[in-house]
């Protein structure tokens, strides 16, 4: 979609009428903009044993923007869905080899997913048009859901009366424990926290060394269930734990920012935090695994050093 003039979203399907909207008459229609944090699903998964085969994903694969789009529910009841719809398919305009079969990027939301979750169709980021990599010029956007449920580059919207089995549905992004297993539906984000690593680091072995005295620890926590709660941090490796200080949530499944005081006294220390949303979930000290490495939030843990001469100083 290099040329925005020439992009254009169609719409049919299963009852209705069709609809064909260019990108200025999506920027006509009513207007939301508001943060939201969005993370992907394989997020963290690189530090889970044994590992998995696709992306390895660090700690890197989230952030929070503020979204400019519209609603897509009022343009499915314009459109007028048939009441025997059972799937809204989303194509994207990526598309490539997968599961042994060529195909577009599709994902699918139910009639009341889709009328529930508060999707968007986005076509502006933090005041600026959607940039390419983010899915310009339009993408659908799932407040609360990992990443992968935001389709970018979005093309086609289809009502369809019988179940999507698309491959991005039916066989990725699913809680499995073996390859033939058909597993659950990954879908919310569950309840996370980081913590900004204090101190320096040492170049090859990435251990961090800290200084000795008050040090102000911070971090961000978010949870698709809504807000968070509490945020508590640990500095001797969970044998203790205690409340930092959150601020408030402005609106829901944006991260919040936490941060807690301390004083950093010589020697090996294991920092941690964990956080507790609005449904009640907190943070596990161990992942449970899965073959797809989705949805990993186990505590994050931060060994550190203090000491006022770090090696070499």
């Amino acid at each position: 979609h290099g040329d925005p003039a020439a992009w254009r979203l169609s719409g049919g399907g299963a009852g209705g009428r069709p609809l064909t909207l260019s990108l200025d008459d999506l920027r006509a229609l009513p207007r939301v903009a508001f943060a939201v944090t969005l993370e992907w699903a394989g997020n963290w998964r690189a530090l889970l044993e044994p590992d998995d085969e696709s992306q390895p994903w660090l700690l890197e694969a989230i952030g929070t923007g503020e979204w400019t789009g519209t609603p897509l529910w009022p343009l499915l009841e314009e459109a007028g869905l048939s009441p025997d719809v059972v799937d809204v398919v989303f194509t994207g305009a990526d598309r490539g080899v997968e599961g042994g079969d060529e195909q577009h990027y599709q994902r699918s939301l139910t009639p009341a997913q889709a009328r529930d979750e508060g999707p968007l169709l986005v076509h502006g980021l933090n005041g600026a048009p959607l940039p390419p990599q983010h899915g310009f010029p339009v993408r659908l956007l799932v407040p609360g859901w990992y990443g992968m449920t935001s389709v970018k580059w979005l093309s086609r919207i289809t009502a369809s009366t019988e179940p999507f089995g698309g491959y991005q549905q039916a066989s990725a992004y699913r809680f499995k424990s073996d390859p033939d297993d058909a597993g659950e539906p990954v879908t919310r984000m569950v309840v996370r926290s980081l913590m900004v690593p204090p101190g320096i680091p040492d170049f090859f072995t990435r251990a961090r060394y800290v200084a000795p005295g008050d040090v102000m620890l911070t971090g961000r926590a978010w949870s698709g269930a809504g807000t968070i709660t509490r945020v508590e941090v640990s500095t001797d490796d969970g044998a203790s734990w205690n409340a930092a200080e959150l601020d408030a949530a402005v609106v829901d499944h944006a991260w919040q920012t936490w941060r807690f005081a301390w004083n950093a006294t010589d020697g090996d220390h294991v920092l941690a935090c964990r956080a507790t949303d609005s449904a009640g979930e907190t943070q596990p000290d161990d992942h449970r695994w899965n073959l797809g490495g989705y949805a990993v939030n186990t505590v994050h843990r931060v060994p550190v050093t203090v000491t006022a001469h770090p090696p070499g100083d």
